[in-house]
């Protein structure tokens, strides 16, 4: 972890997801329209094979003033890390202070699917996640791992300080996350209740490793498309007192394909609601 990372947020702040099994070129109405609305950030993913995370998130951040935008996340075996750094790089310098870019070792299947499948993920992750923070933080970099190989590289134009999310869910992960990481991204599968557990393993080898920056930690939340403010508050408070800084929230109805992602947009204005009553707080 960098120490060169900036300040992350102490509150929660409530964003919106384009999930990847929307056509892109809804994206620019989804982006304008949650802008529009007051809501702060918008979360995209790298999804086989559906959608880049690159090309969706620079499209955002040109059509936007403010708008933050997550990426969560770009799934290693896919991108060498020189490639992934130059293009993160690139976009914190156009758009300073408005990208969130996570890293994550992907769906195992489908990186087997396109040959990037490798016997070790987690040490895959390791190797890249470190030399990408080195990258990022404008050092010259050489290493020479079991998948990750540099020689000199290092960035022409380095970025302002950026933040490294790292997705996670095993164990082992999740302290990998808090060891190499300046966040945590988390998806539905950790319940809940189980949200201060899940974080205090990270937290708990970020603290052993001597890391005292905190941890900014992402849960993307999917609710139904009916659901009220009163609804959406409940679903976000047990997250918040587990230590959740930012929650991205999906929309789901019972009327379409199985996430209901066609109505996208149906639940921007509870969510703009939740988050102006939150940041009033």
């Amino acid at each position: 972890m960098s120490s060169a990372a900036p300040t992350l947020v102490a509150m929660t702040s409530i964003g919106l997801t384009f999930p990847p099994d929307q056509p892109p070129e809804r994206l620019r109405e989804v982006a304008l329209a949650t802008e529009r609305a007051g809501i702060p950030e918008l979360w995209l993913w790298e999804d086989c094979f559906s959608e880049s995370g690159v090309a969706p998130a620079a499209s955002v951040l040109a059509w936007t003033q403010t708008l933050r935008v997550g990426v969560g996340l770009f799934p290693v075996p896919l991108r060498n890390v020189a490639l992934t750094a130059m293009e993160l790089a690139t976009l914190a310098r156009l758009f300073p202070g408005r990208l969130l870019p996570g890293i994550g070792h992907g769906v195992l299947d489908w990186m087997e699917q396109v040959g990037a499948r490798e016997a070790s993920p987690l040490t895959l992750l390791r190797e890249y996640g470190t030399a990408l923070r080195r990258l990022l933080d404008g050092e010259s970099v050489t290493t020479e791992g079991r998948y990750v190989t540099l020689r000199d590289v290092q960035l022409r134009w380095s970025p302002p300080p950026i933040p490294l999310l790292i997705g996670a869910e095993g164990p082992k992960t999740l302290a990998l996350a808090g060891q190499i990481g300046d966040g945590l991204i988390l998806v539905g599968s950790a319940l809940p209740e189980r949200v201060a557990a899940t974080i205090a393993v990270a937290q708990t080898a970020r603290d052993e490793a001597g890391i005292t920056a905190p941890l900014d930690v992402v849960y993307f939340l999917s609710l139904p498309v009916t659901s009220d403010a009163a609804a959406v508050t409940a679903a976000i408070e047990p997250l918040m007192a587990g230590g959740v800084c930012r929650v991205a929230v999906c929309g789901l109805s019972e009327d379409g394909p199985p996430d209901g992602s066609e109505r996208i947009l149906d639940l921007l204005q509870v969510v703009a609601e939740v988050g102006s009553q939150l940041s009033s707080r």
